[in-house]
């Protein structure tokens, strides 16, 4: 599998609400530089897998649509937005933000990512 489709592979599992699959993608040194509107966040492997906790107690489906995905060397950039159904109302999809990635790929996992969001 290359490493384009292995992020690809991220983005449509459910690994963002659930950290037992994110497990499965992240390095365990995984490093992740937010840029977002509350300013930068760095993460760890722990913090982004607390993330995914929080988020699957909020959110019951969670949808990544890709618009682009670039990949050279061991880095692959993507642009996406992210949908989510909440569980006060899991017929409806929201659009939870834009988002811009660039990740570095190390030993068939997610090492280093940047990343910016735009709530919408």
């Amino acid at each position: 599998m290359s490493i384009k489709e292995f992020v690809q592979k991220f983005y449509k599992s459910d690994a963002l609400i659930d950290s037992d699959i994110m497990k499965t993608y992240l390095h365990p040194d995984v490093k992740l530089d937010w840029n977002s509107t509350k300013g930068l966040i760095e993460m760890d492997y722990n913090s982004m897998l607390d993330m995914a906790n929080e988020l699957s107690r909020a959110y019951v489906r969670s949808k990544v649509r890709i618009s682009h995905i670039l990949a050279e060397d061991d880095l692959v950039s993507v642009r996406y937005s992210h949908f989510v159904k909440t569980i006060e109302n899991p017929r409806e999809e929201m659009l939870l933000a834009h988002f811009a990635i660039i990740w570095q790929i190390k030993d068939d996992k997610l090492y280093r990512g940047y990343q910016m969001s735009q709530f919408s």
